[in-house]
């Protein structure tokens, strides 16, 4: 298969030509890798990658033979290595596979490589020490987001469908909204961390993918989510597979509006028109839409300060305990200084403290809680801007603490983390571009708990009405003409 017709498909088409013998998985790994080839020099996404020999049969699971990437975090392949996207953790190796590696494995993927994270995740650009910035396909001076941003970019530029990643802060939904694609962050207890933790950042942190179409990530997490044996909670099971939800029509929903952020970060004049829009076609399709007045149930200065608690106290047990693995010591020659700050003032929190965030993270979800008693879902822009150039979120960073360092986060994304405290599914949907530089814009829609499939109908819907394939990102001009 050419590059110019795999970069057309998404997963699901891939593995039904595989299904029907119109193509093998090696042909296909082998047009992902000259993909790779060919863009990859230009954006930076894709850290490694290696030989496979263990390509699935032909129908022998639903995404049978499809091309995949793991994010350098979060999931565990045996005797490939996972290196956080930190020189703290530089050449660690998996001893064996993680639950949901197992599960990417059932679901017939072929993983053949792993994607650039920020160092350790802690950062919503991607621009690490250990392997430099990547950009973004749409236009390579800017960030492709993150933490999931080397993700982003290698689905967006079409090396892979749809790929691996991961969200405690909007991890998984910034890239999306900068990269154009489709991302849902999965209620709570969706998708196992297991076996090496019970839940990541007290809850914050989920499993997902990145797709170009809403149907793959749908497939997928019909085939990753669940518990494993020894799980604290899981989210309740759906009333029906996520791939049928989103052919279902949604019906009208309730869905309340906010456009300007939390905390004062006023969104900029593209992004409110791309709102606006976004509001004009939902009613056109028979949703009522309103304004909504949306309470975090605690001030804005007190959710940053529990978010910085919780995340980085997590954080220094994280780094203490890699470094006494690999006999490293934890300075500026392995840690970046943001993330060494973090990890200093992650040291200082203290029992007390710690608790007292926990208990900000309930107030947070009980009151965005009743917010789904008046609406069905909730709109926000994903990011109050169109993708940054790179290099905005480090200016005068080696300034910041660690406390800092989150309220630079929560202030460029101010939308994303709260349904991260609060453990609701939320999507980015590139319902529209930028009037101006033809970037992408991001939607984000939530939803109470466990409703998954309320969201894939109505992202289904939207797909429909507003398609967003068939633009291809600059990184690819002179190939192909579209995907």
């Amino acid at each position: 298969m050419r590059v110019t017709e795999y970069v057309n498909f998404d997963a699901v088409g891939l593995a039904e030509l595989v299904a029907a013998g119109e193509v093998t998985p090696a042909e296909l790994v082998a047009a992902a890798r000259e993909a790779a080839q060919a863009v990859d020099p230009r954006i930076n996404a894709v850290v490694e990658t290696w030989p496979t020999d263990d390509e699935p049969e032909p129908g022998s699971a639903p995404l049978a033979g499809v091309p995949f990437l793991i994010k350098d975090i979060g999931v565990a392949m045996a005797g490939r290595r996972t290196e956080l996207g930190s020189r703290l953790a530089a050449g660690l190796v998996a001893g064996a596979d993680s639950a949901l590696m197992r599960r990417l494995r059932r679901a017939g993927l072929v993983t053949f490589g792993r994607t650039a994270t920020p160092e350790l995740a802690y950062s919503i650009t991607t621009e690490p020490v250990l392997y430099g910035p990547t950009r973004n396909p749409w236009d390579p001076t800017r960030s492709a987001g993150g933490s999931s941003g080397g993700a982003g970019a290698a689905v967006a530029a079409g090396v892979v469908p749809l790929a691996h990643a991961t969200d405690a802060a909007g991890s998984l939904r910034i890239p999306a909204a900068y990269n154009g694609l489709f991302g849902l962050k999965p209620t709570r207890g969706r998708v196992s961390v297991a076996p090496d933790a019970d839940e990541i950042f007290n809850g914050l942190g989920v499993q997902g993918s990145v797709s170009r179409t809403v149907r793959d990530s749908a497939a997928l997490l019909d085939l990753i989510g669940g518990p494993e044996p020894g799980d604290p909670y899981y989210a309740p099971r759906p009333e029906r597979p996520y791939a049928e939800e989103v052919t279902r029509p949604p019906g009208p929903q309730r869905i309340g509006v906010l456009t300007q952020a939390w905390g004062g970060r006023r969104t900029t004049a593209p992004v409110a028109d791309a709102v606006s829009r976004t509001v004009r076609l939902l009613e056109s399709l028979g949703h009522r839409v309103v304004a909504a007045e949306v309470d975090l149930g605690v001030d804005w200065e007190e959710f940053v300060l529990a978010n910085a608690r919780l995340m980085t106290a997590n954080l220094t047990a994280s780094v203490d305990g890699l470094a006494a693995a690999l006999g490293r010591t934890v300075d500026s020659s392995t840690l970046e200084p943001v993330t060494l700050a973090a990890y200093r003032y992650g040291q200082r929190v203290g029992a007390d403290r710690f608790v007292a965030a926990l208990a900000v993270r309930n107030r947070v979800a009980r009151s965005l809680a009743r917010c789904f008693e008046a609406h069905d879902v909730l709109l926000t822009p994903t990011v109050p801007e169109p993708p940054v150039l790179l290099g905005a979120y480090g200016e005068g960073a080696e300034e910041l603490d660690g406390l800092g360092w989150i309220d630079r986060l929560n202030d460029r994304s101010p939308f994303t983390m709260a349904f991260n405290v609060a453990g609701t599914p939320a999507m980015s949907v590139p319902v529209t571009a930028d009037a101006g530089t033809g970037l992408p814009i991001g939607m984000q829609f939530a939803a109470a708990y466990g409703e998954e499939g309320r969201l894939f109908r109505l992202a289904g819907q939207l797909e429909q009405a507003s398609p967003w394939s068939g633009r291809t990102p600059t990184v690819w001009a002179g190939g192909p003409t579209g995907h």
